[in-house]
């Protein structure tokens, strides 16, 4: 292990459908407990951990209007969902021995706080790890982009989005065998090339910001560690200097 950490306060995106494993739907206590036990690595070494997870496991809004439900009562039912997934990842990381808050959001105040940026970084200096629930708490935007925002919000080094396969490629890699996997891609290129990496507001967000995105393999045991010790795993996006983009 290195004594400098590369990124000492960062923002955990995980799908909602990371937590079916191999179930079709719902969530997998098996994929819960591992995802605690990887988390639990990196508290252990003193990163500061910002958690924001999706709900397409549940509902997914965007396919609200297909059912006859308008799309705002559908991205609202999409929020609830992603406060399920949050309180089952608070409970696995509980019984890891990890302090946590749950932040909402949305008022829900048996069952969460009320997300406050001030409260949510106290936590951090306490060593408590903060999930942050039910999105943006408006509709039309994804848990992407209130993971770029939260991420801002809390001054995160990097967000590192925890996916099924390797990193960025340039086309599907589960339907492509010859996909060829970016290990360093600029803002630009991913808007450019439509690789779907997050939404456009997301990547948006994060190049305003000059905030470092590094999409990765959760389900490869240490990846997370490595990360923040600074090994090239997955793809880090962020932007290129002028030479690098000009040798793209």
């Amino acid at each position: 292990m290195k004594n400098e950490l590369k990124y000492k306060r960062i923002l955990l995106k995980l799908s909602g459908e990371s937590l079916m494993g191999d179930k079709g739907h719902g969530i997998d206590p098996k994929v819960l407990t591992f995802f605690a036990k990887e988390i639990k690595k990196i508290h252990n070494i003193g990163v500061q951990i910002g958690i924001v997870i999706g709900g397409g496991n549940i509902y997914r809004g965007l396919s609200a209007q297909d059912q006859g439900i308008d799309r705002v009562t559908g991205d609202q039912m999409g929020m609830l969902a992603t406060v399920i997934n949050s309180l089952a990842l608070q409970n696995a990381c509980e019984h890891e021995g990890m302090h946590t808050r749950l932040t909402s959001a949305i008022q829900m105040n048996e069952i969460a706080e009320p997300y406050i940026r001030r409260r949510a970084i106290r936590h951090f200096e306490k060593g408590r790890i903060v999930i942050f629930g039910a999105g943006t708490g408006h509709p039309y935007f994804s848990t992407d982009t209130a993971a770029s925002l939260r991420a801002v919000e809390i001054e995160a080094d990097a967000i590192l989005k925890g996916t099924r396969v390797d990193g960025v490629f340039d086309s599907d890699p589960e339907k492509n065998p010859a996909a060829s996997l970016f290990s360093e891609i600029s803002y630009l290129e991913v808007l450019k090339k439509n690789l779907r990496v997050m939404d456009m507001t997301s990547i948006s967000l994060c190049q305003e910001n000059n905030l470092p995105l590094i999409v990765f393999n959760m389900n490869k045991e240490d990846n997370l560690l490595s990360i923040v010790n600074g090994d090239n795993i997955g793809t880090t996006v962020s932007h290129l200097s002028v030479e690098e983009e000009t040798n793209k």
